[in-house]
C-alpha cells in the first residue's frame, strides 16, 4: 500500500507531473504519516496570505529528515513554523495498492515514485493537517524538532543555510518573499 497527499479533492487517477528531479513522477510513501507534510507548502501558503502574486512553479519547502530508525523528523526553522504552515489546512491522503516503481533513486526512507499513472483505491480526508501531525507525533509515528529546542549550532546552521538559499533563489521571487518574511533576510 502506498500513500500520496494532495489538496485536490476527488482524484481517481494520479498522473505524473514534472518533479523536483525535472522528470515526470508521482511520489508516494509506504507510511501514511510521512505524507502529512505534503498537505501544505509553507512558501505557497505564505505568499497567498500576504498577497504576493506569482504564477510560476512554487518552490517546495520541506524541512524534514529522518531519525536513525527511519522515523520522519519535522524541523521548525523559524518560530511556530509548524502551526503557521499546517493549522487550518485540509487535504486528502490518497491510497493506492500497487505502483510500477520508476527506478529513480529517491534516497528517502519508505518513499517510492512512479512514472506511470496510478488508480486510487481509497482516500482519507484530513480536516486539519496540523492536528494530524500532532496526533502522529503523540502516537510515536513522527518526531518534531521545534524551533525553541534547536541548539545554538543548529540555529547558526539554519541562518547560514537560509542566507545561501536566498542568494541562490534569484529566479524564484516567491521563495525570496517567503525568506524575507519568515527569516527577515533580504538582499
Amino acid at each position: 500500500m502506498y500513500f500520496h497527499a494532495s489538496s485536490t479533492k476527488g482524484i481517481e487517477k494520479l498522473s505524473p507531473h514534472i518533479s523536483n528531479h525535472d522528470i515526470p513522477l508521482i511520489y508516494f510513501s509506504k507510511k501514511r504519516e510521512n505524507v502529512l507534510v505534503y498537505l501544505s507548502n509553507a512558501v505557497e501558503k505564505y505568499c497567498k496570505e500576504t498577497g504576493f502574486l506569482y504564477s510560476g512553479k512554487w518552490h517546495k519547502w520541506g524541512p524534514y529528515g529522518f531519525n536513525a530508525d527511519g522515523t520522519q523528523r519535522i524541523e521548525e526553522y523559524y518560530p511556530n513554523a509548524l502551526f503557521d504552515t499546517y493549522k487550518g489546512v485540509s487535504g486528502y491522503i490518497y491510497v493506492v495498492e500497487n505502483i510500477t516503481d520508476s527506478g529513480f533513486p529517491l534516497q528517502i526512507p519508505d518513499a517510492a515514485a512512479s512514472r506511470e499513472p496510478v488508480y486510487v483505491s481509497g482516500y482519507e480526508y484530513i480536516p486539519d493537517a496540523y492536528e494530524a501531525i500532532l496526533t502522529a507525533e503523540k502516537e510515536g509515528l513522527i518526531t518534531i524538532l521545534r524551533y525553541e529546542n534547536h541548539s545554538k549550532a543548529q540555529l547558526d546552521w539554519i541562518e547560514q543555510t537560509i542566507k545561501k538559499e536566498y542568494e541562490m533563489a534569484v529566479d524564484h521571487p516567491e521563495y525570496r518573499h517567503f525568506i524575507e518574511g519568515k527569516f527577515h533576510i533580504n538582499g
